[in-house]
């Protein structure tokens, strides 16, 4: 088994939505289903992030409407037929061989099929397609033919077909899913091209076409919704014959087009041949894979650890970071949960933001723009701050559908899950988190935070009673229980998820405006937040903590009768029940406490509230809820291996291995077919570096507890924390940071690590096949692992001046010869590589890219000409401050010896990112000030370090009054 292909043998129609799904290729801006390009039963799919409709559908007798994630026109289609028959379907072909192969190392979907007509005709058909994630607007399909035992004229059809409608899922066909209009299609210069328009959003979208073969003939066949292409190869027995279709995508909502049409066609006019799509394409994989890489032991799990990155960064990748999207539930693989943004962010952005940071920003950006609208809802509501939908689309309004369809008994029920007001705490559960992994907190981030808090804490209701804080009429995140049972309305009071991290968020609120104290709140909001964090009320029953008020009163369900039904609310809805009489849960809820919060985090909030907590609490919460939950939902088993992960390691693995398999073995029979289930997918990512790697962050730094499974060899990824890459593995003796064994990471800026590594794995690998040496006796040598020493080796990597030195020590070299000082080279920093770009800074993120302070340089005019002088610097109230020696050019050349005059001066800092190819430069132009002994107090708690060492008593303060900056992509 190769850990980095997903293989399939021969053609099951049975299994093709299930392949169709895993098998879809995209780049975090659209993606396309791997569906056959010539098959009759097939479900195409190519959806682009963003891009949603709304339309009414009529449901016994109501009108409802739905908001769908619109499935663009196919541009899939391509067949071919042999003289004198039709054209080739693999559901009625006589079939030798058929063989499909996804690889996720490169993002190329292979298949190869041989063929035999009604006369006997042997023709062998190879295929690779992408969508590139160099490019993300383009996307192609390479096909050659091979006339196995014939030779002669062999037509061949490409088409894009704009008829497509979301008709995937099985349930929603009694709502409408023709969501293309105004369709358009044209030929222009050799191209084809198609338009269409959503109904009601009104996004033009369009698809181009251009044709490379060797046969310049061609016929176009123009048929409403559709255009196609007829070219005719002139095959020669054994010699083969290739044709490609490049295609490019444009819609109406891209950034920096005049139209979708003409972005369309200029767009594939300028594309380059397949080969060089390819080896683009492939090396900006190569890209995501030194940053997201999880290695694991044994190809059948690193198959799926690899297909779950895979998945996961193909809908969101850094292209994501740029549009206005949230994380979709089940991707951008099929039409299930209408493309809608869930809460599954909340087990998506912790991965996310110790790799690609800019892409969870991204993602937070997006509820960030739609605060407007949650502010509405929560005002309309009778609330403070923002309430959040349960269900986000386009604008950020409500999208939870308000009837939904039982497929066990046919009936169309009323819906309440927009009850789930919890969503609000995943998304400030997630500004935290990406605040402790990058050390970042941008004011709007702080601003979302705040106003969920005010939504959760105008919730919370002083019962007079007893003096307990109540939030009633919500959901938790069992989602089972709608209401109490015969009540007429739904909601249920004191859902202790709710409630308990309403208080947790509470306590985050006021670090965070201890963080930016500009924020405007209160003194008394600020004492009602802090009497809610101390009298919020949880209940409890039998020694554990109640999922809600009045849970201790439903009845135990007859677990025996329903043995292996997922769907609990489905099965006893169809035989006249009611699933909220009963003690059962789809999925963790109370338990979800012990997902994000740590034991002595959830203990600490318990004690605060007065509730004191014995040691035994939490285990026997996790039997009670376990024996009570039927995992109707993937994340279920997400959270059981976490939050079993050191009481029961077996099992702990038994719910792990479930997650992993749960899409590709389609666990739960059929839904997979509809879209793969991001949550899960990158729950089992994080389960593996948080949860079985015991990776913690805490503001004081990172902390590390591996506690491996037993079937679990070996465990290495390599991570960005706040500006730093970390190269970590564990096994079951010892884990290594960077190589060397460790148990923590506390410095928030990192350690210091060798710059100019860029050919190190070069000449490591030459030193140690120079001394014949396997990695295993280099790495016993330098005191470090294995794993890292490989990753050395492959990856442009970032090592610390410990194990560079300790590297050289044991490949008998020096640092200097490693890092390639010795080697004379042209100057500049390196290779040029191709299509750098340069991004324009505002003036926010100058500020947080200089604000951890470091190494800059101060330049100005002094009396010999310009003069540039390295300096340690911090940015201190908004001022450069940095120290140096009376007397020297600074204190001199820096004086006009006019009272109350100043020199304008430069200040510059810049980081080169040699392993990712990129950096950035922020230059600070202001007038530099001499502190004066008066005001040395202000600016001594900057704590500031001279350059040059030694005694430097002289501080200066430089005030910007103009900052600018660049980032440089693809050095």
């Amino acid at each position: 088994m190769n850990p980095w292909v997903l293989s399939y043998g021969g053609f099951d129609p049975a299994s093709e939505g299930l392949r169709e799904a895993l098998c879809t290729l995209g780049n975090g801006r659209f993606a396309t289903r791997g569906a056959t390009p010539d098959g009759e039963l097939r479900t195409p799919g190519t959806y682009a992030a963003g891009c949603y409709d709304r339309l009414d559908s009529t449901v016994t007798g109501r009108t409802v409407t739905n908001e769908d994630l619109v499935n663009l026109p196919d541009w899939l289609p391509l067949t071919f037929a042999t003289p004198g028959s039709d054209w080739f379907r693999p559901e009625r072909a006589d079939l030798l061989d058929y063989r499909q192969e996804l690889d996720m190392r490169h993002g190329i979907l292979h298949r190869a099929l041989r063929w035999r007509d009604e006369s006997g005709r042997i023709t062998v058909v190879r295929q690779r397609r992408l969508v590139s994630m160099a490019d993300p607007r383009l996307a192609a399909l390479e096909t050659t033919f091979i006339a196995e035992n014939w030779s002669g004229p062999l037509r061949v059809r490409a088409t894009l077909d704009g008829s497509v409608t979301n008709s995937g899922v099985a349930r929603y066909r009694d709502l409408r899913g023709d969501h293309l209009t105004g369709h358009e299609t044209g030929d222009q210069d050799g191209l084809t091209w198609l338009t269409a328009l959503t109904r009601s959003s009104q996004i033009t979208v369009a698809l181009t076409s251009r044709t490379d073969t060797a046969t310049l003939a061609r016929e176009v066949i123009r048929e409403g919704d559709r255009i196609s292409t007829e070219h005719v190869l002139d095959l020669a027995q054994g010699e083969p014959a290739t044709l490609t279709k490049t295609v490019a995508l444009a819609t109406s909502r891209d950034c920096a087009v005049h139209d979708a049409r003409t972005a369309a066609i200029r767009a594939v006019r300028l594309a380059p041949r397949f080969h060089t799509l390819v080896v683009r394409h492939a090396a900006a994989w190569e890209r995501l894979w030194q940053r997201a890489r999880v290695d694991v032991d044994g190809p059948e799990l690193s198959q799926i650890v690899h297909l779950h990155v895979f998945h996961l960064l193909q809908t969101l990748s850094p292209h994501t970071a740029d549009l206005d999207v949230g994380v979709p539930a089940r991707g951008l693989h099929g039409d299930a949960y209408r493309g809608h943004v869930f809460w599954d962010e909340l087990f998506v952005l912790p991965w996310l933001n110790l790799r690609f940071p800019e892409t969870s920003l991204g993602l937070l950006r997006y509820r960030w723009r739609r605060l407007p609208e949650a502010r509405a809802a929560a005002q309309d509501a009778g609330y403070d701050g923002a309430m959040f939908p349960w269900q986000s689309a386009s604008d950020g309004r409500e999208q939870t559908q308000t009837l939904h369809l039982n497929p066990a008994s046919g009936r169309w029920l009323p819906d309440a899950s927009h009850l789930q007001r919890h969503i609000g705490l995943a998304i400030a559960y997630n500004v935290w988190q990406y605040h402790l992994a990058t050390g970042s907190m941008p004011l709007w981030c702080a601003e979302l935070l705040i106003d969920i808090a005010r939504f959760f804490a105008s919730l919370a209701v002083l019962d007079p009673a007893s003096r307990r804080y109540e939030i009633r009429g919500v959901m938790g995140p069992d989602e089972y229980h709608e209401r109490y049972p015969g009540a007429a309305s739904p909601g249920l009071a004191n859902n202790a998820y709710t409630n308990v991290m309403t208080v947790w968020l509470l306590l985050r609120a006021r670090d965070t405006l201890d963080l930016l104290p500009e924020l405007a709140v209160s003194a008394q909001e600020r004492a009602r937040w802090d009497d809610i964090t101390r009298r919020m009320r949880v209940d409890f029953h039998d020694g554990v903590i109640s999922q809600f008020t009045g849970y201790a009163d439903l009845l135990e369900l007859d677990w025996a009768r329903y043995r292996g039904v997922r769907r609990l609310d489905r099965a006893l809805e169809a035989d006249g029940d009611d699933i909220n009489r009963y003690k059962a849960a789809k999925q963790a809820d109370t338990l979800m406490l012990c997902y994000l919060l740590t034991s002595d985090e959830l203990a600490g909030i318990l004690n605060r509230l007065g509730y004191p907590v014995e040691p035994s609490l939490i285990p026997r919460m996790i039997g009670y809820y376990l024996d009570r939950t039927s995992h109707g939902s993937t994340l279920s088993a997400v959270v059981h291996a976490w939050i079993l992960a050191r009481s029961d390691r077996a099992r702990s693995w038994h719910f792990f291995t479930e997650t992993l398999f749960s899409d590709i073995k389609d666990i739960q029979h059929g839904t997979t077919a509809e879209g793969i289930h991001l949550g899960a997918m990158a729950g089992t990512l994080d389960l593996l570096q948080r949860c079985y790697l015991g990776l913690e962050i805490h503001p004081d730094g990172l902390h590390l507890n591996p506690l491996l499974p037993d079937r679990l060899g070996v465990l290495s990824m390599p991570i960005r924390f706040r500006g730093s890459q970390l190269f970590i593995d564990a096994d079951h003796r010892q884990a290594r940071i960077n190589g060397a064994a460790r148990l923590n990471v506390t410095s928030q800026q990192g350690e210091p690590t060798m710059t100019g590594a860029g050919d190190l794995g070069r000449r490591i690998t030459h030193h140690r096949e120079r001394l014949g040496l396997t990695l295993e006796q280099v790495a016993d040598r330098a005191d470090m692992s294995p794993g890292y020493l490989q990753y050395l080796e492959e990856q442009p990597g970032t090592p610390t001046a410990d194990a560079m030195y300790r590297l050289a020590g044991a490949l008998e070299t020096t640092v200097d010869d490693l890092l390639g000082g010795t080697v004379d080279r042209p100057p500049g920093r390196g290779r040029a590589k191709t299509a750098p770009t340069l991004e324009s800074l505002d003036h926010d993120e100058c500020l947080k890219l200089i604000e951890p302070g470091g190494i800059g340089r101060v330049a100005f005019n002094g009396p010999h000409g310009p003069t540039v002088l390295p300096v340690n610097y911090k940015l201190h109230h908004g001022s450069i401050v940095f120290r140096t020696a009376s007397g020297g050019p600074i204190d001199q050349d820096l004086r006009t010896g006019q009272e109350g005059v100043e020199i304008k001066i430069g200040f510059e800092v810049d980081r080169i990112d040699e392993a990712q190819r990129e950096g950035w430069s922020v230059l600070v132009q202001g007038p530099a000030h001499h502190v004066s002994p008066d005001e040395l107090s202000e600016v001594i708690d900057a704590d500031v370090t001279p350059w040059a060492g030694g005694e430097r008593h002289l501080y200066v303060r430089i005030t910007p009054h103009q900052i600018t900056g660049r980032r440089i992509h693809h050095l």
